[in-house]
């Protein structure tokens, strides 16, 4: 008789064993950390279901957050401006200061109350400020009465996305599985993280730009794009984020030549250019963001070595109070690492990241002395990269980082907490 053929043969148990695993050897591999393939369709888009690595670095996000706000509550207890009261005040009064009056401000009142505006001798300057977090702010205060809780909230939940991408960001660059952790832990203690834990634009920010990157190294441009100009409403360094984005974009081209997406490169600019125009409609200047800045926070154009002297002189030679000048100290270091960041990106010819970092370095090098400079440090995703793998080639590295930045970042905590001023 005729042999019987293979697809009618009664398949008996271990012939099932047998091809089960065949087809698990024949399955491409998972790699360790990384999230199962998404799947197609609108239903597969919308499912997201988080990884053993997303789901370590949310607990470390998690733990930090409650970390800064134990500190808050210590430092009402133990710092109170009056060392004699009796009164620890509000439990939410320690998130409220310096950039956030300005924030609460507009989100309440507008740009221009009561047609008030930079015509008048004690007006605060507050056009300086992008309307991207005012904005949401606004719209979370609809379903979040208390204005502070509500800013809370918002980078809360943008900080938990930054970290995600952060560390997906960093699975891309190193083949180690712990990447992606060890990058969010070091940015996470950093010296100026508590930003990330108050009413501030760095968590929303971040949580537009680093998808936006993923996004871009996907070849997702009108996405990437389009997340770049949400970040630009949030912050005017969303158009060094679009200056990046479009350096990548070209350097692809040698191999995609994909010349339709290229108007997409435009779109970034859009936001700012509506609030320009916003702004010239109520005051008649196009830079009126720009000259706010100038007069509330000297941020008028010198060269970079007059700006390093004039940092160095209030750091250094009693020109200031103790607290200030210490802040000056802070600007100077964060200004060496920057531009050791570049130089190390660009000897790599990791040319995107190299005009990111740049472009920033430029904007805050040349003011009338540096300002913010720890606080943009948050912003430089490379250089958090750049230590994790550094920390994997020299397991030393991460326990100095923490050791010695642990300190410094309580400390910055703690005078912002204070409403002591911090970079």
């Amino acid at each position: 008789m005729p042999a019987t053929p293979p697809d009618l043969r009664e398949r008996t148990p271990a012939a099932k064993g047998t091809e089960n695993r065949a087809r698990a050897l024949r399955r491409p591999p998972n790699p360790a950390g990384q999230a199962p393939p998404v799947r197609k369709g609108l239903r597969g888009r919308l499912a997201w279901r988080p990884s053993p690595a997303d789901r370590d670095v949310l607990w470390l996000y998690l733990l930090t957050r409650i970390s800064i706000w134990v500190t808050a509550y210590c430092a009402r207890w133990l710092f109170p401006s009056n060392s004699k009261t009796r009164d620890s005040g509000p439990v939410l009064t320690p998130f409220e200061h310096w950039d956030w009056v300005h924030f609460l401000g507009i989100a309440r009142d507008g740009y221009f109350p009561d047609q008030a505006g930079p015509w008048l001798r004690e007006w605060d300057n507050r056009e300086a400020f992008f309307p991207g977090f005012p904005l949401t702010l606004r719209a979370v205060h609809v379903i979040v009465p208390n204005w502070t809780l509500a800013g809370l909230l918002i980078s809360f939940v943008a900080g938990a996305v930054a970290v995600l991408a952060l560390a997906r960001i960093a699975r891309h660059h190193l083949p180690d599985a712990g990447a992606g952790q060890r990058t969010v832990l070091f940015f996470l203690l950093s010296p100026c993280a508590v930003f990330l834990a108050v009413g501030y634009t760095e968590a929303l920010f971040l949580a537009l730009a680093l998808p936006a990157w993923l996004a871009a190294q996907r070849a997702h441009w009108p996405l990437a794009m389009t997340l770049a100009a949400l970040a630009t409403a949030v912050r005017v360094s969303g158009l060094f984020l679009a200056a990046a984005l479009a350096t990548h974009f070209l350097l692809t081209l040698r191999t995609t030549r994909n010349w339709r997406q290229l108007p997409w490169l435009a779109l970034p600019a859009a936001p700012a250019f509506l609030y320009s125009w916003y702004l010239q409609s109520h005051t008649g200047d196009w830079m009126a963001w720009k000259h706010a800045e100038e007069r509330g926070w000297y941020r008028t154009f010198h060269t970079p070595w007059e700006a390093w002297s004039n940092t160095w002189r209030n750091a250094f030679d009693q020109a200031q109070s103790t607290g200030y000048a210490f802040m000056f100290q802070a600007e100077l270091a964060a200004m060496l690492i920057g531009l050791a960041l570049f130089a190390l990106l660009a000897w790599k010819r990791r040319w995107p990241e190299a005009v990111y970092i740049g472009l920033s370095l430029c904007a805050l090098g040349t003011s009338y002395w540096y300002t913010s400079i720890p606080r943009a440090g948050l912003l430089w995703w490379p250089l958090w990269i750049t230590l994790a793998a550094w920390s994997l080639r020299s397991p030393r590295v991460k326990t100095a980082y923490l050791c010695l930045v642990a300190p410094v970042s309580t400390v910055f905590a703690l005078a912002f907490l204070t409403g002591r001023w911090t970079g």
